[in-house]
């Protein structure tokens, strides 16, 4: 119930202190009073309001013992009424949007950070993450994160970022930090990175929502459009991609019946309202998003257009070079032209660094190396690819694919 909830918690109590260390801080305070009473007491009939509840409880006693606190409000007192005729060109509903998650994703992308720090700090606030999953999102050491998050918290509070939706070209500052940690998060819960299940629906539900909301905000932002496409078409497979007891599903063999045809149109209407107010060439998100129409336009797996997805992912590569990129394209390319000249792609990022324990590669290559019959070779990059995967899932995928190679 925690990890589910304490995005809102935090979200909710930085808007009264103002501060998201703190609101971390007393989210857990609330999570340490839960595991007190509630095995006494029973589990409230709205564990997530009891949470929220004590949070805020705990956050209003804190500002209340805050010194100078009566000196304080008379401050801000008379601050707002000084401030008040000139806020009469701020605009109004339905762009000042009423949403603690959105100021907390806001708040964390504030330029005094590095990109790498507001992804990182906003999975950590927003989509609940342990520092362990975030490095693995970003492919990057565990050390490396801790030291991001504690100095991004500690710069926000030292230069008294307000917890805001920022106005104007402020915002459009942040806005590719923002697609970033909502794509991150949703990736998260689509394909969790530990854990016993593949999925972890509430963080893509959240990611779903935050970047509708943004979508409304933002009507002539291509981009946001594009991002609301791709995870509207890619949440729309959820149902189809893991068994009864929860065992992954790969894509050749998901029922596509079970796709989600109403997200599917969804997606397709985001698609074209971003092409529709692009004025140049399409961006990232456009082309992962007309990647994810190409599978949706396919009633079967046999029917897919695999050469169009490839040329998408060349102009992905392009646009947006990263070794992940390149992988997904050697995917493609075996798919339209058969696994020899995809190996020949995937034998080019053996030496990447980012990619040196990214469980997929070898994975990805013990496919490419079974379809051309080498089976011996293929059955130790599926060992390897197991031993690199950190969710209990993929690992027995994985695991169960070695014993295909005899």
């Amino acid at each position: 119930m925690f990890r589910i909830e304490s995005p809102r918690i935090i979200a909710g109590v930085a808007r009264i202190v103002r501060d998201v260390g703190i609101a971390e801080e007393l989210a857990q305070d609330a999570l340490v009073a839960a595991l007190e009473q509630w095995p006494r007491d029973g589990v409230p009939d709205n564990p997530g309001a009891w949470l929220m509840a004590t949070a805020k409880h705990r956050a209003i006693d804190l500002v209340r013992r805050r010194e100078r606190y009566m000196r304080k409000l008379e401050e801000v007192g008379r601050d707002l009424s000084l401030s008040a005729p000139h806020r009469l060109d701020e605009p109004s509903d339905p762009d000042g949007i009423d949403d603690d998650l959105l100021r907390l994703v806001f708040t964390a992308c504030h330029p005094v950070l590095s990109a790498e720090a507001r992804i990182a700090l906003t999975l950590r606030l927003l989509g609940g993450l342990t520092t362990a999953e975030i490095a693995r999102a970003f492919l990057a050491p565990e050390a490396t994160i801790a030291q991001r998050i504690v100095r991004a918290k500690r710069t926000l509070a030292t230069k008294g970022v307000a917890f805001e939706v920022p106005y104007g070209p402020e915002r459009e500052a942040r806005l590719g930090s923002v697609l970033e940690v909502i794509y991150l998060i949703f990736n998260e819960g689509y394909a969790a990175t530990a854990g016993d299940t593949l999925l972890r629906p509430a963080l893509c539900e959240d990611a779903l929502r935050l970047a509708r909301v943004l979508a409304e905000l933002m009507p002539k932002e291509p981009e946001v459009h594009a991002l609301a496409a791709l995870l509207e078409l890619q949440a729309s497979r959820t149902a189809a991609r893991t068994g009864p007891s929860g065992e992954p599903i790969l894509l050749k063999d998901q029922n596509r019946g079970r796709w989600n045809r109403l997200l599917i149109r969804r997606g397709f209407t985001a698609l074209a309202r971003a092409n529709a107010t692009a004025t140049g060439g399409p961006g990232p998100y456009a082309l992962q998003a007309a990647i994810a129409a190409c599978h949706a336009q396919a009633y079967a797996h046999e029917d897919t257009d695999w050469h169009q997805i490839a040329t998408l992912y060349g102009l992905l590569a392009v646009r947006s070079p990263s070794p992940v990129v390149e992988l997904n394209r050697a995917v493609a390319v075996s798919m339209a032209d058969g696994p020899a000249p995809a190996l020949e792609i995937v034998d080019t990022l053996a030496s990447e660094p980012a990619l040196r324990d990214y469980h997929l590669l070898p994975s990805v290559r013990g496919d490419l190396l079974a379809r051309l019959g080498r089976t011996a070779e293929a059955r130790a990059e599926f060992e390897r690819a197991a031993s690199l995967a950190r969710n209990e899932r993929e690992r027995e995928l994985l695991l169960a694919r070695t014993e295909e190679c005899g």
